[in-house]
């Protein structure tokens, strides 16, 4: 029987061994910081996981994020022109930073990719003109392609791009609904705003129960939490970890 609600978290909480008996699915974050080196070490991570288990993963902040980002602090190697990252450029340095990432996808798996846009990537003429490019120009990878995109993006135009583009549109759903995607994904920071030391009352978690659909649910906790509330979470709609 297919699960209709997935439940896991942002990154492991706790050692990777004891994640995998309590969970199915995390969305790797440091794919986001810094793309291992070898892929032998992805590979890795993958024959340690349960044979079920899934993972999604975080796309690489050299597609997503300018060099002023304070992200890049986790950044070890750069490569290429800096000013060429970020914000769907149409760079040689981003699309290399997409063909790494892709690597790292298919070594794991994994089918779903996020791509998080900062508050500093505005709906402008020429930042929507590089989003539609980079993603007419991979759409013909065999992934589910995930945007959560920050600040303020009106609702009309992230269906128009999502429709256009096939892609997941990626929320909070205690702040807003998804505005198209054959899939839901939500990823949890703290209620009300980004306040990731938020805890999750039991009440919240049948509120978000509610939010699911008929669709596939992936529910990602992102908040200081996330063990305890991804747990209690599970218990409430009675999923199954082994």
């Amino acid at each position: 029987m297919v699960e209709t609600i997935k439940v896991g978290c942002c990154g492991f909480p706790i050692k990777k061994e004891e994640y995998f008996q309590q969970f199915k699915i995390v969305e790797l974050q440091s794919t986001f910081y810094q793309l291992p080196k070898k892929i032998e070490t992805v590979k890795k991570w993958k024959s340690e996981a349960p044979k079920d288990f899934e993972f999604t993963l975080k796309a690489f902040q050299v597609i997503t994020h300018e060099i002023s980002s304070s992200t890049y602090k986790r950044l070890k190697e750069k490569f290429g022109n800096p000013k060429n990252y970020g914000s769907f450029k149409n760079t040689k340095e981003v699309f290399e930073a997409w063909e790494m990432t892709k690597k790292v996808a298919k070594a794991l798996n994994a089918k779903i990719i996020v791509f998080q846009s900062p508050a500093s990537f505005k709906p402008e003429k020429k930042n929507i003109e590089n989003f539609k490019n980079f993603f007419q120009k991979i759409k013909k990878e065999k992934f589910i392609f995930v945007w959560e995109p920050r600040g303020e993006w009106e609702e009309s135009l992230i269906e128009s791009l999502c429709k256009e583009l096939n892609l997941v549109h990626c929320v909070d759903p205690f702040k807003q609904k998804p505005a198209f995607g054959k899939i839901n994904y939500f990823r949890l920071h703290g209620k009300n705003s980004y306040n990731l030391n938020y805890r999750y009352t039991k009440e919240d978690l049948f509120q978000l129960k509610k939010f699911c659909d008929k669709k596939i649910n992936y529910v990602l906790f992102n908040n200081i939490f996330m063990l305890e509330n991804g747990l209690e979470f599970k218990r409430i709609v009675k999923l199954k970890s082994d």
